[in-house]
């Protein structure tokens, strides 16, 4: 087996994969093998007929395909295992000889690695963030920390309000006729969350309970159900209950409930504190990415398309688990927002290309300034992912595997570029 390697512009390159023609006709042989049991002809019994009778019937390019499915994916992950090449997209694969008996031929087409003209990393200028903390900030987390301690209480005195949590049933109506989906019993909804269309929930305020009464909304004009879209819809609703959340007093002794602290003041002291921390973390992480987007600016590079293909597949994949972890498929994603998987990888274009050139520039200034990662830094990172997963630290080196660790020891030296140009950056 052999590879030519043949450098083209705009980063690509093809390489060119000889296979000897003893192992394609190996490939062709097990080609037959799995197949034969499709083929049916008469005097012979099923799986049972010849290869070469199989060839003169229908030509020897009958096991082709598959023989060179097989072959190439046998044969281009070890030919380009050892190759001092950066290889950075899927290959585009051509075959430029194939016949019973000669070596088999494919070309590879996969974009390379591009340079980076770096611009000047070091000095550069960005805005410098307020890392200072209001009163009126202090005073809402504390207000937030209280309604996640506020008691649930019924209410039967009063007519419902804003910020209630109320129990209604409910079933909707468009043109006289109920529809699916529109029907709920015992439902829990809190008003002024917005979570129902046009101003139903605004509709429930003031009223008592055991009302019964109409709620008239329009659904939207990009509503998921085709059918309602843009639709009035009549909605008869009962209130069943109304509940309010009653707060504890910003006092010492809720000081002591939710916090280390003995007075109220100690809590809101210590709250300043942590909301300066927080600034300050938001403030560092905001200078880095800055300085990256002004490292892009002033650097030079030429992203081949397949690299910037292969970026938004990732980007893809990435949002299709996510909406995993909500029950949703992608596929049932698609057909609510009417878009189609090309769609949504042009709409990911623009972030696919920015996160290229982001770990383009960042890996250029790790190479330039030589950055090194020890292997006991390295053994650190690991040890957090494994406390990070629950896991014994051996144990999770066995589960991720050299290419992962790998990964990491990539990942802490550029970590240590970025924080270098930040402490080198001119806020201005």
């Amino acid at each position: 087996m052999s590879l030519a390697v043949e450098k083209l512009e705009g980063s690509m390159a093809n390489l060119t994969i000889t296979v000897p023609a003893e192992d394609f006709t190996k490939a062709l042989k097990s080609a037959y093998n799995k197949s034969k049991s499709k083929f049916q002809m008469a005097g012979f019994r099923k799986g049972k007929v010849p290869m070469a009778y199989i060839e003169k019937l229908y030509g020897p390019e009958v096991f082709y395909e598959d023989a060179a499915n097989d072959l190439i994916n046998q044969t281009y992950p070890v030919e380009i295992e050892d190759v001092d090449l950066d290889i950075v997209s899927r290959p585009e694969i051509s075959v430029s000889q194939i016949e019973k008996g000669k070596d088999f031929i494919y070309v590879a087409k996969v974009a390379l690695r591009p340079e980076v003209k770096l611009g000047e990393y070091k000095g550069l200028e960005v805005e410098k963030a307020d890392i200072s903390v209001t009163d009126e900030e202090v005073k809402a987390e504390i207000e937030k920390t209280q309604k996640e301690n506020g008691r649930k209480v019924n209410v039967t005195d009063r007519a419902a309000k804003l910020e209630d949590e109320v129990k209604i049933n409910f079933e909707g109506f468009v043109d006289g006729v109920a529809f699916e989906g529109g029907k709920g019993e015992d439902y829990a909804l809190t008003l002024g969350s917005h979570s129902f269309i046009d101003t139903f929930e605004d509709q429930i305020v003031g009223k008592n309970i055991d009302d019964e009464f109409d709620v008239e909304v329009t659904f939207p004009e990009d509503y998921q159900a085709e059918n309602l879209a843009g639709k009035p819809a009549v909605f008869k609703v009962k209130l069943l209950s109304i509940t309010e959340t009653q707060l504890p007093e910003l006092d010492d002794e809720f000081a002591s409930e939710v916090s280390a602290f003995d007075t109220f003041k100690e809590y809101e002291e210590d709250t300043r504190k942590t909301l300066e921390v927080r600034k300050k973390d938001a403030a560092e992480r905001e200078k880095e990415s800055k300085c990256i987007e002004k490292l892009i600016e002033l650097s030079e590079m030429e992203l081949p398309e397949p690299m910037i293909e292969l970026q938004q597949e990732r980007i893809l994949e990435d949002f299709e688990m996510r909406l995993s972890y909500q029950g949703l498929k992608l596929e049932q994603y698609m057909q609510i927002t009417k878009q189609s998987r090309e769609d949504m990888l042009e709409q990911m274009k623009p972030d696919a290309i920015t996160r290229i050139k982001s770990s383009l520039v960042v890996e250029a200034v790790a190479e330039a300034e030589k950055f090194e990662v020890s292997d006991e830094e390295v053994e650190e990172e690991l040890k957090k992912m494994a406390e990070a997963y629950q896991l014994d630290v051996e144990k999770f080196k066995e589960l991720a595997g050299d290419k992962e660790v790998d990964s990491i020891r990539r990942d802490l030296k550029n970590r240590k570029a970025v924080k270098f140009m930040a402490e080198n950056a001119k806020e201005v």
